[in-house]
C-alpha cells in the first residue's frame, strides 16, 4: 500500500498517516519513507498488522472527507449563495444621507451591490462596507453599477447620520447610495427582495431581526436578485466585480 506525494491534493493524507509513526505501537509497523508508506511485515507484530492497516485506511479516508469538504466550502464561496427563492428588487421611495429622495425608478438597468447597515454595530458592519469601499474602486468607471447600504435601524440611521458614516469610506455619493425612511417600507423592502427576518429569535440581536445581514447582494440589470457574497470575507470584492462582468459580458441587460 503506497502514497504518492507528488499530489499536491492528497497532502493532508500524507500528514494523517505520516503523524501514527510517533505513537510507540506503530513504530515498528509503519515506515515512512521519501514520501510514501506501507506497513511493515515484522513477524512480531503479525497480530497487529490487520488493525494497524484498517485504522491507517481509516485515518486517509478521514483526511480525504476533510480536504473534500474544505474543497466543496471553496468552491460554494467562489460562486457565491443563491437566494432562497427568486427574489426581484421592488418598487421603493427612500431617502439618501443627502436627504435626496430615491426611487427604483432610478435604478432600473443598473447592477446593484446591496448591503445592509446599522451604524451602530461596531465589527461585522464595518467589515462590510469595507468591501463595499474596496468593490466601488473596483468598479469605478462603470456607469452601470450603482452601490446601495439599506439601514435596518432607521430610527437611529438618520442622512445626516448616514452622511457622516459614509464618509468614513469614501462613500461617493452618486455611485453609492445610503438609503433610510420609514420603517415598514425598509423592512418591507429588505424582507421582500433580500433577507429574511424572525423578531422572535431571542439570539438575534440586528435590528428587526434580519438574518444575514452580513451578506453582500448582488442584483442583475434587470432587478433580479442573483447571488450573495459573505461581506466579512476579503476576497468577496473581486468576487462581486467578477460576477457583475461575466453578467456583461453575457448580454445580461435591458
Amino acid at each position: 500500500m503506497f502514497y504518492d506525494a507528488s499530489l499536491p491534493a492528497l497532502i493532508p493524507v500524507r500528514a494523517a498517516l505520516a503523524s501514527i509513526r510517533d505513537f510507540p505501537l506503530f513504530s515498528k509497523v509503519v515506515i515512512i519513507n521519501g514520501g510514501r508508506f506501507k506497513m511493515s511485515h515484522n513477524k512480531k507484530n503479525s497480530r497487529w498488522r490487520e488493525e494497524y492497516t484498517f485504522l491507517g485506511v481509516a485515518l486517509a479516508l478521514a483526511a480525504l472527507a476533510g480536504l473534500g469538504g474544505w474543497l466543496i466550502a471553496a468552491a460554494r464561496h467562489s460562486h457565491g449563495t443563491p437566494p432562497d427563492r427568486p427574489r426581484e428588487l421592488a418598487a421603493f421611495t427612500l431617502t439618501d444621507r443627502t436627504g435626496r429622495t430615491v426611487t427604483r425608478a432610478e435604478l432600473a438597468g443598473k447592477y446593484l451591490v446591496v448591503n445592509f447597515v446599522f451604524t451602530g454595530c461596531s465589527i461585522s458592519c464595518l467589515d462590510v462596507n469595507r468591501r463595499m469601499a474596496e468593490i466601488q474602486a473596483l468598479t469605478a468607471g462603470q456607469p452601470d453599477v450603482k452601490l446601495v447600504s439599506l439601514t435596518v435601524d432607521p430610527r437611529s440611521d438618520t442622512p445626516a447620520v448616514l452622511a457622516e458614516f459614509g464618509s468614513r469610506f469614501g462613500a461617493d455619493t452618486n455611485r453609492w447610495l445610503l438609503l433610510t425612511g420609514d420603517k415598514s417600507a425598509l423592512y418591507s423592502l429588505i424582507e421582500n427582495s433580500f433577507i429574511p427576518r424572525n423578531p422572535a429569535d431571542p439570539y438575534n440581536f440586528m435590528p428587526g431581526g434580519f438574518a444575514h445581514t452580513e451578506r453582500i447582494a448582488v442584483v442583475d440589470a434587470r432587478g433580479r436578485l442573483r447571488v450573495f457574497y459573505d461581506g466579512m470575507k476579503p476576497e468577496t470584492s473581486q468576487a462581486v466585480v467578477e460576477a457583475i462582468n461575466q453578467w456583461r459580458a453575457q448580454g445580461d441587460s435591458l
